[in-house]
């Protein structure tokens, strides 16, 4: 193996939310200096450090040990939902489980919608969508089971069943795709703040709307189902 084939990991904080950001450091260290050999016309040393590269990135998914973290930071925008899943999402995708205690108020109907949203446009291949979420003991009861079902109804218009369960122990926020998967966000879908008016920007565009500070932890496993 030619020598300087790896270089040291990027630290983990920088990692964005884009595709590099879906592998494994090691491995993208490994295949941007296969990059640079390449460019150099360096073709035999390349060629190793690709495939150590991919060996890598199989060796992550086989042994399901992977976890990547994304700080977003206070006020930070470019965190819609499209751009924090979109590197988890293909044509593979056909189930996913919610798992979110507070989808209880308007806007965290709204959440749920756009995330729903967002699944139906693809590129994956939704057919069941499961939400665990918690009851709204209060005034606001029958406000969300009405939302609920209106979403329900509305995703059955294209082909998705969304079954619903409530849970009054229900505390982590989890959201987990049949392809192995699996995202924490430490506010769960919540982590937008409220627009400043209904004419500014962010008000349509979550890419524009600043956030709250928060944690995104990703793993793959290779069970999403909890046993």
């Amino acid at each position: 193996m030619p020598a300087g084939c790896r270089l040291p990991p990027a630290p983990m904080s920088q990692a964005g939310p884009g595709a590099v950001a879906a592998l494994e450091p090691p491995a993208v260290a490994t295949l941007k200096r296969a990059v640079e050999l390449d460019s150099a016309s360096r073709f035999q040393e390349s060629l190793v450090c690709y495939q150590e590269g991919i060996d890598l990135l199989l060796q992550v998914l086989k042994d399901g040990k992977y976890h990547q973290q994304i700080k977003i930071e206070e006020n930070s925008t470019g965190f819609s939902y499209e751009k924090v899943f979109q590197d988890y999402l293909n044509e593979t995708v056909t189930e996913v489980w919610v798992e979110d205690p507070y989808i209880r108020h308007v806007h965290q109907f709204y959440n749920f919608l756009r995330f729903c949203e967002m699944l139906v446009k693809g590129p994956c291949r939704v057919k069941t969508i499961h939400l665990l979420t918690s009851y709204d003991e209060g005034s606001g009861k029958s406000q969300q089971t009405s939302s609920l079902e209106e979403i329900k109804q509305s995703l059955k218009n294209y082909g998705v069943t969304l079954n619903v369960s409530f849970s009054s122990s229900i505390h982590d926020r989890e959201i987990r795709f049949n392809n192995g998967w699996m995202i924490k966000i430490g506010r769960g879908l919540d982590y937008f703040k409220k627009p400043q008016g209904r004419f500014c920007l962010g008000y349509c565009d979550f890419d524009l709307r600043p956030c709250h500070e928060t944690t995104v932890d990703v793993f793959h496993t290779k069970h999403t189902k909890k046993t």
